[in-house]
């Protein structure tokens, strides 16, 4: 009788489900998320990481105020965030897909709503806040159309200069096509009292002439006479101009309880925090000492709670997604897609440098929200639908090459 042995060695295994290799992952995310492109997948990810951060901190930050204001629910303010989120989310992949010829095919369109809503602000259906007429009212929902009109500014931008981008020849050929349109949308928010928004919008006019290639002795002049105009408006209210005079010469014993009451408050949250802060959710501030704590001033809860660590944080991101910003505008050779791409950059970047350099004490108060973090629905949606645009126009730009890996011999 003949006995069959085993073969010798390991056994062989029982066949299995094929590990995915981190390159299936890569593939698997792009399709989820519908960007190809290494750059833009570094702006969706950190937009992402900085909303889902951003909800934490709304939620930590709101909570007192939230269940003063409506009869003990603490989670009021941030269910309200979330679910603007769920919304912007979602629609900022969607509109990630949509080709670039989409936007300037209806960027006039696109325009002419935004400066329709905004007209909106000025009847029934408007209302103020805090010496601001920039928000509308409607069936128990607010807006804020601004919001909205900055996107549709920058699109109808992209289109108007695209056609004449590195070809301008004097100052007619940068301000004709640019100026009017924007000085209507500008003056309009502006008319509602809101110089924080102009600001932004200001900023977002000067960097699509300069990614369209205007001179710079051209643009040095826009800013002087943009900068004039800053300070005589400013002049004509009591309140910008009190701002102002704290900002420049300190906080007198008299303006503790009114102008200065926000600045000093964000210092002293921002002092207390330390390095590693106080713990997420035990700020002393929040508890009514800092107006706007959830949204214009969420930054000093950051410092509080999760101390310069924190803080640090929050500016890695920012960087972070400035450079994945940057990136893609030099790698975009149409005159469309870079001029729409930077001028979003500097919109997002530059309101966030604002937002903390208000909070720090380097400007003077101008409310303007923390994009992705602080709590505002129009702006978390007007915000993610840019990045949308960015991803739309990321689409168009060739993957770079994968350098093949040496052979082991």
């Amino acid at each position: 009788m003949t006995t069959v042995r085993p073969p010798r060695g390991r056994p062989t295994p029982e066949p299995g489900p094929v590990p995915r290799s981190p390159a299936t992952a890569r593939v698997v995310v792009r399709r989820l998320f519908g960007v190809e492109h290494p750059d833009a997948m570094i702006v969706v990810g950190t937009v992402i990481f900085l909303v889902l951060f951003g909800l934490v901190m709304v939620l930590s930050s709101s909570a007192v105020t939230s269940a003063q204001n409506n009869e003990g629910d603490f989670f009021a303010v941030f269910l309200r965030q979330g679910l603007f989120a769920l919304i912007g989310i979602p629609l900022m992949l969607m509109i990630a897909r949509l080709p670039a010829v989409f936007w300037r095919r209806w960027a006039r369109v696109a325009v002419m709503v935004g400066l329709g809503l905004q007209l909106l602000v000025f009847t029934g259906l408007g209302y103020g806040y805090g010496g601001n007429q920039n928000w509308i009212s409607i069936g128990g929902l607010t807006a804020q159309p601004s919001e909205f009109l900055k996107l549709a500014l920058v699109v109808w931008l992209a289109t108007v200069l695209a056609d004449r981008a590195n070809a301008f020849t004097d100052w007619r050929s940068v301000a004709i096509p640019a100026v009017p349109i924007s000085g209507v949308a500008i003056g309009m928010v502006l008319l509602g009292q809101d110089l924080g928004t102009a600001s932004i919008m200001i900023a977002i006019v000067l960097a699509a002439l300069y990614f369209a290639g205007a001179p710079l002795r051209y643009l040095a002049g826009l800013v002087g006479a943009v900068a004039l105009g800053a300070v005589v408006f400013a002049l004509t209210s009591s309140s910008r101009s009190s701002r102002i005079d704290v900002w420049l010469n300190g906080c007198a014993p008299e303006d503790y309880e009114f102008t200065c009451w926000q600045s000093v408050h964000a210092l002293w949250a921002l002092g207390s925090g330390g390095v590693w802060g106080v713990g997420l959710g035990n700020s002393a501030t929040k508890w009514r000492w800092l107006p706007h704590a959830e949204s214009d001033f969420i930054f000093a809860i950051i410092g509080e709670e999760l101390g310069l660590i924190g803080a640090i944080v929050v500016l890695v991101l920012l960087a972070v997604l400035a450079v994945g910003l940057v990136r893609l505008v030099r790698a975009h050779e149409k005159p469309f897609h870079r001029i729409a791409t930077g001028a979003i950059m500097v919109w997002i970047i530059g309101q966030s440098l604002v937002n903390i350099a208000v909070v720090l004490g380097m400007l003077p108060v101008l409310g303007v929200p923390l994009p992705f973090i602080s709590a505002g629905g129009t702006a978390l949606v007007s915000s993610l639908l840019a990045i949308g645009v960015v991803l739309s126009l990321a689409r168009d730009l060739p993957l770079p090459a994968r350098t093949a890996a040496p052979v082991a011999r």
